[in-house]
């Protein structure tokens, strides 16, 4: 069992709290008002732990970033002392939204978020996975008609190799799983976000994943 903070109660934050703390891992979900936590509580399991953020990133082993990727920078350099020698795995994708709120333009282009957070986080080891898909997805790839990818990128290969096994405890099949190699591949990954307003203004809210074809 590891404890596992994840930063973001939203649908992705919530989503993946749920899948951890039914595969036996000790899960507390930070919430940045304090004031949400009652409402929470109230649509989550009750074996999940509520704390703020800064509380969360400092209890956990594992720290999750599922906060909005155009303030996460800000966010969590400002959470620095309590991140040190953590992993953080970052899912966001930082985007400017268009005026129908879906994503747009790139916030780091020529550069990523994850490779941003590593550089304010020099002590801290980032591996960016499960951003290239709807957040159902990512506890759920199974329920797919085709095998889904989960891309990784990080400079610590020990790092990245226990993100891949919180990834097994979501559903993901190790074939499933592409290490592209260091936190700068994290750009590419993070520019396929840019396909996804298209698809969902075609198809509406329905599960897919930017996948490897082989």
């Amino acid at each position: 069992m590891t404890s596992i903070g994840i930063l973001g109660a939203g649908r992705v934050g919530a989503n993946l709290a749920g899948k951890l703390s039914a595969a036996g891992h000790r899960v507390t979900l930070g919430v940045r008002n304090p004031h949400d936590t009652q409402a929470l509580a109230t649509r989550i399991a009750p074996q999940i732990a509520l704390a703020d953020q800064r509380a969360t990133a400092r209890t956990a082993d594992i720290v999750l970033n599922a906060t909005p990727g155009d303030t996460s920078l800000d966010r969590l350099a400002d959470l620095r002392t309590e991140l040190t020698g953590k992993i953080l795995v970052d899912v966001s994708n930082a985007t400017r939204d268009t005026d129908d709120g879906l994503p747009g333009d790139l916030c780091y282009p020529g550069s990523s978020l994850a490779e941003q957070l590593q550089t304010a986080l020099p002590d801290t080891r980032v591996v960016k996975t499960l951003n290239t898909m709807l957040f159902m997805v990512m506890t759920a790839p199974e329920t797919l008609t085709t095998p889904p990818t989960a891309y990784l990128s990080g400079d610590d290969h020990n790092a990245k190799q226990t993100v891949t096994g919180l990834l097994g405890d979501l559903g993901w099949q190790p074939a499933w799983i592409e290490d592209l190699g260091g936190i700068t591949t994290a750009r590419a990954t993070e520019a396929m976000i840019l396909i996804v307003p298209h698809l969902l203004r075609r198809h509406g809210l329905k599960p897919f994943a930017v996948s490897l074809a082989r």
